[in-house]
């Protein structure tokens, strides 16, 4: 299989390395943002990648597509690959004229904001448009994903919906029947994300409980982002530096540990002023592995994975007091706790993990191959 990805370094690229290092295929990756001297071919597909961003940015989308799609068709003659796979929508259409070159089936893994952000699907819908009729395969993260793409010409009959998932390996043990009120939320400060409206939530929550219940509670939010800093500045006005945190960043296994010491985990996604959209959040995955309730918002994905009233509790966007009531009857109430986290762990063990993902990855490029031979 050869890959054709824009990076592989971001932080938020976790994804696109765990399907290198997990699917079963002999695996070559080409990356737009490197350009090493000392290989040619991957300077090559660097600098057509460089070329091609800048005639995107001038709005010659067309001819954008061909500095991309030349290198990436030298490369497919090189290596002969029996499938195609380009990492987000946006890429793919840099190469895609490739595959038809070189008659190569291509699976196109789509993964948020490449679905939903006015910048990528507004700009780029005609360029969409002839993705859908090269592509082989299509991979979304959930149902409005795909329902965008149906819209944009896609053929249902190539595209599954198959969320990253959650490492079974990595999250599990969380008690929250015994563990104290920690509310955890954990992703990049970004709109989509809402952590000022968590916060706010979480606010709100504390002014319905008693002062011998509000004592016990308490919220961290694990990343970074463009949203960090007006986020700090918000609990500082609102008076809640003791029992709000925000240490940043943090490794796998530290939010692993961090989510087995939680009661609840929070995040109240939202559609963000660019049309920005989640697909299937996967630290929601990774929290029911774990054996939390969730509470979330009814968008993107997440009430594909929560179900509403078994294993969380789900509310409009934008409702920060049905928010701050759901999160009160799990600080209030840790048996209820411990029966909806236990819901949500069965439930994503049994469909949500990384090893489904990487199985339903694996057939669908398998029978994409299967056109080549």
């Amino acid at each position: 299989m050869l890959v054709f990805a824009p990076t592989r370094r971001a932080p938020t690229e976790t994804f696109v390395r765990a399907n290198l290092q997990g699917l079963p295929f002999e695996i070559t990756a080409y990356f737009g943002d490197e350009r090493p001297l000392s290989d040619p071919g991957r300077f090559a597909y660097g600098l057509a990648i460089l070329v091609s961003k800048a005639l995107t940015r001038l709005g010659l989308l067309r001819l954008a597509t061909l500095p991309g799609s030349l290198v990436a068709w030298c490369l497919i003659r090189r290596h002969q690959p029996d499938v195609l796979m380009a990492e987000f929508g946006f890429h793919a259409v840099r190469i895609m004229e490739a595959a038809t070159w070189s008659d190569a089936p291509l699976v196109v893994h789509f993964r948020g904001s490449d679905a939903s952000a006015r910048n990528r699907v507004g700009l780029l819908k005609e360029r969409y448009r002839r993705l859908m009729a090269i592509v082989s395969g299509i991979i979304v993260k959930s149902q409005p994903m795909r329902r965008t793409l149906l819209d944009l010409g896609a053929a249902d009959e190539h595209m599954i919906v198959s969320p990253s998932g959650a490492d079974q390996r990595l999250f599990h043990g969380a008690d929250p029947g015994s563990s104290a009120p920690l509310f955890v939320a954990i992703g990049r400060f970004v709109a989509k994300k809402g952590p000022l409206e968590t916060i706010h939530a979480f606010a709100a929550m504390r002014q319905v409980l008693t002062e011998a219940e509000v004592a016990k509670t308490s919220l961290i939010i694990v990343g970074d982002g463009p949203l960090f800093n007006q986020a700090k500045q918000l609990v500082h006005q609102l008076g809640l530096g003791k029992v709000v945190s925000l240490p940043g960043v943090a490794g796998r296994d530290t939010v692993a540990q961090l989510l087995r010491q939680a009661r609840c985990f929070v995040q109240h996604s939202r559609v963000a002023p660019d049309g920005d959209s989640e697909g299937s959040p996967v630290a929601v995955m990774e929290a029911q592995l774990s054996g939390l309730p969730v509470v979330a918002t009814r968008h993107g994905g997440i009430p594909e994975v929560v179900q509403e009233g078994i294993s969380g509790f789900l509310v409009d966007e934008g409702d920060l007091q049905r928010m701050a009531s759901a999160m009160a009857r799990l600080a209030r109430d840790p048996g209820l706790a411990s029966r909806m986290g236990l819901a949500g762990q069965q439930r994503v063990a049994s469909r949500f993990t990384v090893s489904h993902h990487l199985a339903a990855v694996a057939a669908l490029l398998e029978k994409a191959s299967q056109k080549r031979s």
